[in-house]
C-alpha cells in the first residue's frame, strides 16, 4: 500500500513538474533542443517510475529505521541547501560539496568522497559547459 501511495505521490509531482517546465520562458536566443526538453523528460521518467511503483508494488516493503530516515533527510536537507548555494558558490563548487557528501553517505571514505565530489561536479561541468555549451551558474572563481 505504502509503495501505491508514494507512486501516487511522484505521478502528482511529475505532472506538476511537467507543467512547471512548459511556463520555462524562452528567450530569442536558444539551443536548438530549448530549455523546456529536458525538464520534460525528467518529469516522463518520473511518471514512468511512479507509475511501475502503483502497478507493481513490493509486497512486503521493508521500512528503514529511525537511524536511516534521518540520514535521508539529512540527505535531502543537503540537496536543498545545493539549490541556495548555487548561485552564490558557482556550479562547480556547490556540485563538489553536494556530491562529496553524498558520496560519502553512500558509503565511500570521506577522503574517496570529496574526491568523488571533485571528479563528479569537474565531469560534469566539462560535459555540459565545455563540450554542450550550457550556461552554468559562475561562482566566484569565474567558473
Amino acid at each position: 500500500m505504502s509503495d501505491r501511495i508514494l507512486g501516487g505521490i511522484g505521478l502528482l509531482v511529475a505532472a506538476f513538474y511537467i507543467w512547471q517546465s512548459t511556463l520555462v520562458e524562452l528567450s530569442f536566443i536558444t539551443d536548438p533542443v530549448g530549455p523546456k526538453t529536458f525538464p520534460i523528460m525528467i518529469g516522463i521518467v518520473l511518471a514512468l517510475a511512479s507509475l511501475a511503483m502503483i502497478f507493481s508494488p513490493d509486497a512486503n516493503p521493508h521500512w528503514p529505521q529511525a537511524a536511516k530516515l534521518l540520514e535521508i533527510g539529512i540527505s535531502a536537507a543537503v540537496m536543498v541547501a545545493y539549490v541556495y548555494l548555487l548561485p552564490a558558490a558557482g556550479f562547480v563548487i556547490a556540485t563538489a560539496l553536494a556530491a562529496a557528501f553524498l558520496s560519502w553517505r553512500l558509503g565511500a571514505e570521506p577522503l574517496r568522497g570529496v574526491i568523488a565530489g571533485v571528479a563528479i561536479s569537474v565531469g560534469i561541468y566539462v560535459v555540459f559547459h565545455l563540450i554542450l555549451g550550457l550556461s552554468l551558474a559562475k561562482g566566484p572563481l569565474g567558473f
